[in-house]
Order: C-alpha cells, then structure tokens, then sequence
C-alpha cells in the first residue's frame, strides 16, 4: 500500500508540472472535429468560450482520415469560408495536433465540400502567457531562515560565533547562497531515478 501511494504522489507531481507547461484542448470535446448536428453553425464557437487559450497549449483535432481536414486561415477567410491564402500545411491526417505558437486570433477551419459553411470552423484567441502567470521565480519551499521555529533547516546569518554555535564555527554576515530546491531542473533530476525505482518494485 505504501509504495502505491508513494508512486501516486510521484505521477501526481508530474502531471501537475506538465499542467503548468501546456494544456491539451481536445477540439469540440466528445463531438470532435465534424458536421456539428447539434448547435449549428455556433457549437465550435461555444465550445471555446470557456477555454483560455495560451501560447505552448496544443489544440487536438480529433477526425476521420479522408473524412474531415484542418486549415488555418485569415480571418477574412474564416468568415468567407475559403481555403484561399491558407496559413501552414492543410492537415489531412486524423487525429490532428496543432501547437499554439502565437499569440492573438487563430482561425481554422475544414475544407471539405460545405463542411465550414454548417459550423466545421474554430476560432480562438490565444494568450500571450498564462493568467496571473509571473516572470519571476518560484519562491523556494523551504522554510524562512527567520520564522523563528525550531525545526528550522536554515540557520539564521549571524556576524560571529553564537552561544549554541560548535566551538570555533562562525558563520557568514549576509545572507547565504542556499542553491533553489524548487528548480524544474532540481525537480527532473529527483523525479526520474525516483520513478526508475518505483517502476522497478513493481514489474
């Protein structure tokens, strides 16, 4: 049981650095990539109103081979539903990953017969980074040096030896260069002969 739920927080954590990478959008959900039957011309056009779309998030088109295609388009082509002054390679193969790699408005749409013209288009815009995302660090998880606990990990700076220090210690004045445990570098470096040992318990 044990090593079942260590290998659970194991996956968790990763799965949970993934998230904060990228997110998948499976285009239209459960519908997929098709004629929409239900909703209309709109029912692409609803399924991303309660998406956030950001740069490095990948749009899965899901379609059969020879029955459906993906295209992105300007704007003025969406709208017209036209293949002219098509943007990359038109996508034949189902299903279809497509990496957001700007920000601003993307148009895509099936050129297949009339498929555009009864509702098989997309258009989404695409964040530049994600809400309430920051360019700064993430703060280390370590406890604060001055929290004043005694199960602190850190000593505190001090400018000579102290009462409880060990003969003739003395630590720096200033504080100290406590390298980031919190580093995704760090993290994959534990993660991966973490995982190599669970998996080997088990098979």
């Amino acid at each position: 049981m044990a090593k079942f739920v260590i290998m659970s927080m194991v996956f968790a954590v990763v799965l949970l650095k993934s998230a904060a990478a990228q997110t998948v959008h499976v285009v239209g959900d459960s519908m997929g990539w098709v004629v929409p039957n239900n909703g209309g011309a709109g029912a692409f056009e609803t399924w991303a109103a309660s998406k956030k779309f950001v740069v490095g998030d990948i749009l899965t088109f899901n379609f059969g081979t020879g029955r459906h295609d993906v295209q992105q388009v300007p704007k003025a082509s969406y709208d017209a539903c036209t293949a002219s002054n098509p943007i990359g390679t038109l996508i034949t193969t189902g299903p279809a990953n497509i990496t957001l790699d700007s920000a601003g408005d993307h148009y895509y749409i099936c050129t297949f017969s009339q498929h555009c013209q009864l509702g098989q288009k997309l258009s989404i815009s695409v964040s530049a980074a994600a809400p309430g995302a920051s360019p700064s660090p993430t703060p280390p998880t370590t406890p604060s040096p001055h929290s004043g606990t005694p199960d602190d990990c850190t000593p505190a700076p001090t400018t000579g030896p102290t009462a409880n220090s060990p003969r003739g210690s003395t630590f720096p004045s200033g504080p100290t260069n406590i390298p980031e445990s919190s580093s995704p570098a760090v993290l994959a470096s534990v993660l991966v002969p973490v995982m190599a040992v669970i998996m080997g318990l088990f098979f």
